[in-house]
Formats: structure tokens, sequence, C-alpha cells
């Protein structure tokens, strides 16, 4: 029996490696970082998500760029630990059977945090029982509905099933929210709120998950719904679980400062806190960069905020090790696409989610301009990655665009799109590229957390000032800004500080711009950590005081 933690964390999603594919994106990459660090420090802390038996998706792109999804291939048993312990949770009327598995993180000091990955896939269920923990994020509204019931109400059951019984209870987002149900059936409500600890990560409306009110009460029966209804929860005919998480909570937050501000216009009224995300850096630290921090800032892994001391590496071997972890990423590019490219061209990476509002294709928007520039100054290569949703047709026209501009353009500009974006290709994309990319339309971007990747490998952004990029953008030290925090025309933006200071930074100053990748691992690398924010949320979230 593992020992009793003081804090349960609901999570949809978690990517803890490639071969378990129980993510889509950044919810998952996010949550995987933070209990690693979690272990780290040695936080009494146990996670609760979803086993996905077909994952989220496998991608290929055909040569018109149009994304094909099949199944993923796995076997839980070959990586998870199969537990005895089964629980039941009610869902249209009959009872639905869980199962779980169990993943060891574990720390750098030996501490583990155990992850359980509950399961429908039992002989007792019917066939749509069964097929309720099969994808991740597809499926319609009632399918969404359950999958969150099992996460929330079935998540505390096989938590009390298996011994734990937690103090504080984190919802990473509104899709464990039916938790504070569970709860408040042996609880009064302001023992329940001081129990619970929400954040979101969605700054759009449409972004938070809402269920019609006769669907809820379908799915969960009339008890339950009374209970929402006497939340408040109802009042507008239908379930907004980022409401309900926040209703049920004491502590409440966005994930940067900006968003802080943006999910208070959503939610009035509301307290709301900020943690701005982070990420584990051991996991995300190239092996370059990794062997250079050995030798020169012992004790790194253990305690993050020592790459301060970056300041101090020598301009040359920051560019060594970066050229080995260029050459690394290139490699995997003939590997994954057969294109072999430039070592010494300026290499841009952009790899996200695709959809609209991530403006993926933003730079690819006046290709001759791209051309222009690329002649005038030197060449570019730009690599993108991402999955589309297989529902949103906007972001499976953005890879079709970008393939199509990679049929089309060549030298001195390179396109190249690399198909079934993963940890492993992130990885080599953060610490390979000589410059990160991210062009969300504002304020759309709670966070982000693959330019603090790219900053712990000495790679700057280059961002328009949304999430965290408006704490860690010291324009022309750590990186460069695309326009201003007001409204405005990011593409115009985006070529002039391409034309006017990344090219000439790049092929003009190499001195220079050695120093701006020192200044992004020794100011951003150093404090842009999951290190970090577990301690920010043991303090103000949990109350423990002394980590």
């Amino acid at each position: 029996m593992p020992a009793t933690p003081e804090i349960a964390y609901f999570t949809m999603e978690i990517a803890l490696e490639d071969a378990i594919p129980t993510f889509s994106g950044g919810l998952g990459v996010l949550a995987a970082d933070y209990l690693r660090a979690a272990a780290d420090a040695g936080l009494p802390l146990a996670a609760v998500t979803l086993l996905y038996h077909e994952g989220f998706f496998r991608q290929r792109v055909d040569e018109q760029g149009s994304q094909l999804e099949s199944p993923v291939d796995w076997e839980p048993v070959e990586l998870l630990e199969p537990l005895e312990e089964a629980v039941a949770v009610d869902l249209d009327g009959r009872p639905v059977r869980l199962g779980a598995w169990r993943y060891q993180v574990k720390g750098v000091g030996g501490a583990v945090v155990p992850v359980y990955f509950l399961d429908a896939d039992r002989p007792e269920n019917d066939d749509a029982a069964r097929q309720l923990t099969d994808r991740l994020y597809l499926g319609d509204s009632g399918h969404r509905l359950r999958q969150e019931a099992l996460l929330g109400l079935g998540g505390i059951e096989m938590l009390r099933r298996l011994g734990h019984r937690p103090t504080k209870f984190h919802m990473n987002e509104g899709h464990s929210a039916l938790l504070v149900l569970s709860l408040l059936e042996e609880h009064e409500p302001l023992v329940v709120r001081e129990r619970c600890v929400f954040t979101t990560h969605t700054p759009v409306p449409a972004g938070h998950d809402r269920f019609e009110a006769p669907l809820v009460e379908r799915v969960l029966g009339e008890e339950r719904t009374g209970q929402l209804r006497s939340l408040g929860c109802l009042e507008t005919g239908e379930l907004n679980m980022s409401e309900l998480g926040i209703a049920g909570s004491s502590y409440v937050n966005a994930v940067s400062r900006r968003h802080k501000e943006v999910t208070e216009e959503m939610f009035p009224g509301v307290e709301v806190a900020s943690v701005t995300n982070g990420v584990h850096v051991a996991t995300w630290v190239g092996p370059s960069f990794a062997r250079l921090y050995d030798r020169y800032i012992s004790g790194w892994r253990v305690g993050n905020d020592l790459l301060r001391y970056g300041s101090g590496i020598p301009l040359e071997e920051i560019e060594k090790a970066h050229g080995e972890e260029k050459q690394r990423l290139l490699d995997q590019v003939v590997d994954r696409s057969g294109r072999r490219l430039d070592q010494g061209a300026l290499t841009i990476g952009v790899a996200r989610r695709a959809t609209a509002y991530k403006q993926t294709t933003l730079l690819l928007r006046d290709s001759e301009r791209l051309v222009s520039m690329a002649k005038q100054i030197g060449p570019i290569q730009v690599l993108f990655a991402g999955k589309a949703h297989p529902a949103d047709r906007g972001g499976r026209a953005l890879i079709e665009e970008i393939v199509a501009e990679s049929e089309r353009l060549s030298a001195p500009v390179e396109v190249v799109f690399l198909e079934d974006y993963d940890l492993r290709l992130a990885s080599l994309l953060v610490a390979g590229c000589d410059v990160w990319l991210n062009t969300p339309a504002k304020p759309n971007e709670a966070s982000g957390t693959s330019g603090m990747k790219a900053a712990v490998n000495g790679v700057p952004s280059l961002s328009v000032l949304d999430g965290w990029w408006v704490e860690g953008c010291l324009d022309g030290v750590t990186g460069w800004a695309v326009g201003t925090l007001e409204e405005g025309d990011d593409e115009a933006a985006l070529y002039a500080a391409l034309e006017e200071k990344v090219l000439p930074a790049y092929y003009e100053s190499p001195n220079g711009l050695a120093e701006l990748r020192r200044s992004a691992i020794s100011l951003n690398g150093s404090f842009f950590t999951t290190e970090r924010m577990v301690r920010e949320y043991a303090r103000f979230a949990y109350k423990i005081v002394g980590l």
C-alpha cells in the first residue's frame, strides 16, 4: 500500500511517455512535468486520470496535406501495473465498473508519486460502457460527460478503495469537477471548498466544457442533478464544468499573470490567483546542454534556479552545445521526412496544436516577402509540427496550407512539416531550433510552455506578447516580441521583427546571439520551471509550509 498522500491531483490527460499515449497536447505535458517535479520535491501527492486504449490518434499526412488518423496500438499491461481494486459509478441509471492501473513517477531523490489510470474496459460492463475509456477528446457531448463523471466521481472512489485519504483535491481544468459532488455527499460545502483547488487553462468561454441540463440529468440522475441546481450550476440550463470547479474551491488560479486578468473578466467576482506554468528542466534539457550544465552548474537538476549561473558559461561552449543539438534535430528531419536541411541556415521551430487561434501559418501568409528577406539577409528553414483535432476543419486546413507551401517553396526558404508530433520530436525541436516561434491571437494563450522548454536549451523565442511571454520577454535579451501588448497587426509585426532583429542577429552578430542564448537560460530557464510551480502550489494552494 503506498503512503497516504495529502493531495490528489486530477487531470483528463497526462503525457508521461510516448509509449503511454494518454494525452493530446499541452495540458497532458504540463501535468506530467508537474508530477515529476512533485516527486522531485517529495510532495505527498497521487494523481488520477483515465486510460485510453486507443490513445488520441496516430497522425499521417498525405501529399495533399490531408491529416489521416488511426488508433494508437499499445498494451497497458506492458507499461502499467494492473490493480485488483474496482469501483462502480452510476451512469444512465446503471453501474459502470472501473478498474485501475498504476504508474510510479520517481523523483530525483527517490520519492514516488503514484498515477492511477481508470479503466472501464471490463467484461462486466456492456459495450457502450467499455468504450468510455477508448479514446481521448473524441465522441459527442454525452460521451464526454460520461468520461468526466468517471474521472471525477470514479477517481474519488478509487482513491478511497486504494486507502488514500487526501486532504486537498486539485482539479487540473474542469474535466474532473464532478468530484465536488462526491465530496458534498460527506462534507458541508465550506469543508469541501477548503479542500479543493481549481486550475483553469482556458482563456476563451467556448473552451470550457458545457453540458445541457437534460443530458446531465439523464447521465447523472435526479439526485446529483439536484445537487448541481442547489449549487447554482444549472441556472442557465446547462452545466459549466469550470463554474462547478470554481464553486467548489477555495483556491482558484490561472496559469500566467496575463491569464489571471482574462479569467477575472470571464468570471466576475471570483478571486483568481496566478501560478505561471513551468517545465521539468531535467526532462527537456537536451543531452549536450545537460553535459554542459553538469560541468558548470553543479546541482542544477535538484535546484533549477541554479541555472541563473548559466550567465557564467563561456559563449563558445553554449554555441558548441547548440550546434550539437541542432545536428541531432536535422538528422531526425532526414529520418522523418527525407529532407536534408542546411546546418548553417536559420532554423525556426513552430510546433503547436493545429487550430485557428494559434495562427500557426502566420509566418507563411506573405511568403514572397519571406523569400525576399531570405535572399537579402540569409536563408530560412521552418520546421512545423502539430496535430489537428479530427473534427477541427480549420486546424486540418492549416496543415494542408503548410504542406502546400513546403511543396511550392525551396531555397532560400525551406518549409518542412513533421508528422505525428510526439514527446521525442518535441524534445528535439525545442533543443535544436535556432528560434522558437509562437504567434497566438491575443488573448487566447493562457500560458504556453514550449518556449520555456526552448529557453532551458538556450533557444530564444520570437513570440506574440501573450501568456507566459508577457513575463518572460526582455526584447533583445531573452528573445524578441512580436508587436506590443495592445491589439495590432501581428503579421506585419512578425515580418518586421524577423527582418530587422532576428535575421540580422543570426547572420551578422553571432556573438550577440550567443549572449541572447545565455540570457534565455539564466533568466527564463531558471524561473519558468515546474520546481518553482510546485513550491507556489504547495505554499498558496495546499498550505504546506517549508517545501
